[in-house]
């Protein structure tokens, strides 16, 4: 994968986003994870459970109708396994909004309980919304409130300060007081964010990042390839695989030889529009 050490982690920001979060914690009642349900582990922070310092959590597989259906499902119940509420969302189309709504009063029952005997069920439940840059957490926050009261834009960290939105009378939503990068364990995490989007082509060989992309969609996805490209040879590598899809779409130079930089755009371009399928290339049996 190219250089994995050119992907920075950003201890500093982190560190500024993890002090913010600790000031707002008591004005919380619980936290809502955005993730990207392609790559749900990914697209998670690492550190953020110990961050909330306990607050319940749910998780919301953002983007589902471009993962897996069935992938869904599998994190959904690991996910509840963990004693962890997971929903999954698009903020696209507005699905599953109506359920987050209801997992918040699920998850948070007992308090919704302890207002009334107290005689504050005007009281609403406050909700922090965080992720990681670009899984669509400020989308989520437009699509909950049913409006465009959240910035979004395509590139990390463009959502700033503190911002409450109102969902309904009883839910409210804040954004996250700063900014929570990925950690960048180790190469594979960098290697999913490139493949959705998430971080920039241009921090990695654009040629080895679709070969490593094609070794995912070969060992799991080989059907829809073969339906997006044709039949394919699956006997030979990541490489071979990428020079046939170049060929097939007439990506070839003088001599004969595929443009496999022209090959490698294309595929990332079709793999983030949809266009191969659905598909989620992190699992639950790879990673439970």
């Amino acid at each position: 994968m190219g250089e994995a050490q050119n992907i920075q982690w950003f201890p500093g920001h982190m560190a500024k986003t993890r002090r913010r979060i600790g000031e707002i914690l008591p004005l919380i009642d619980a936290v809502a994870e955005v993730t990207d349900a392609r790559v749900p582990v990914s697209s998670r922070n690492p550190e953020l459970r110990e961050i909330i310092s306990g607050k319940p959590l749910i998780i919301l597989l953002n983007k589902c109708d471009m993962a897996d259906p069935e992938a869904n499902e599998e994190w959904i119940e690991y996910y509840k396994s963990q004693g962890i509420a997971a929903i999954a969302t698009d903020c696209r189309t507005g699905k599953g909004i109506g359920a987050f709504k209801e997992a918040v009063k699920s998850v948070l029952a007992g308090k919704l309980r302890s207002y009334a005997e107290k005689g504050m069920t005007g009281k609403p439940l406050r909700i922090m919304a965080a992720g990681i840059p670009n899984v669509g957490k400020s989308s989520f926050i437009n699509r909950a409130v049913k409006g465009a009261s959240a910035k979004t834009e395509n590139r990390p960290g463009v959502t700033r300060g503190n911002q409450w939105f109102t969902v309904d009378r009883q839910l409210e939503l804040l954004d996250t007081p700063g900014v929570l990068w990925p950690k960048f364990e180790d190469k594979t995490v960098g290697e999913h964010l490139a493949f959705t989007g998430a971080v920039k082509d241009s921090i990695l060989d654009t040629e080895l990042l679709a070969m490593r992309l094609l070794e995912l969609l070969a060992g799991n996805y080989p059907e829809k390839l073969a339906a997006r490209y044709g039949e394919l040879n699956f006997g030979e590598d990541s490489y071979g695989l990428l020079c046939q899809i170049g060929k097939k779409r007439g990506m070839v130079v003088r001599g004969g030889e595929t443009d496999t930089e022209r090959a490698a755009n294309m595929l990332l371009e079709e793999y983030r529009n949809c266009k191969i399928g659905n598909m989620t290339l992190e699992r639950v049996r790879d990673y439970a």
